[in-house]
């Protein structure tokens, strides 16, 4: 539990976190949306990105301006844009398009006309979302601790070191 301004992350702890899956959102609603807000789901998703990374570079920053703490900022932010990327847009988007790309699919080959309503791959993709979030987060988080994290030599969670 967050007990102090300077503890809560907006980008995470707070309702502003949820922008991160308006395309899960907008993938799920597809079928029944113009691909124009589809579009726009995605532009706000990865807003919520940039502005996430942005955010954790300048945090890191205050902490200490010296050449090494800029350093450590750059680490942070790249981390970061690459870790939302992931887990935020790409992933999620595709898993749950995917999802209701299979619904559609066993729609169109059911030859029952009640499971031919537009709206089921959306609910479908709707309620997926929840049980999507944390697999993902955790496998892009491992992902990252043995790509590139271990190929920089840096992980958010550590301390700093001089080596880097």
């Amino acid at each position: 539990m967050k007990t102090t301004k300077e503890d809560v992350d907006i980008y995470r702890d707070t309702a502003v976190r949820y922008l991160g899956y308006a395309n899960e959102v907008g993938e799920a609603f597809r079928p029944i949306v113009p691909k124009s807000v589809v579009w726009l789901s995605y532009i706000v998703s990865s807003g919520y990105v940039v502005a996430d990374t942005i955010h954790k570079g300048f945090n890191e920053y205050n902490k200490d301006a010296t050449p090494s703490g800029t350093k450590n900022a750059l680490f942070t932010m790249s981390d970061t844009l690459l870790w939302q990327s992931f887990a935020s847009v790409i992933l999620p988007g595709f898993t749950i398009n995917r999802i209701c790309a299979a619904v559609q699919y066993l729609q169109h080959k059911s030859n029952n006309v009640a499971l031919k309503n537009r709206w089921i791959s959306t609910i479908v993709g709707l309620t997926s979302i929840p049980f999507i979030i944390h697999p993902i987060d955790n496998m892009v988080e491992e992902a990252m601790n043995v790509t590139y994290r271990k190929w920089i030599g840096y992980h958010p969670k550590l301390p700093p070191t001089e080596d880097r």
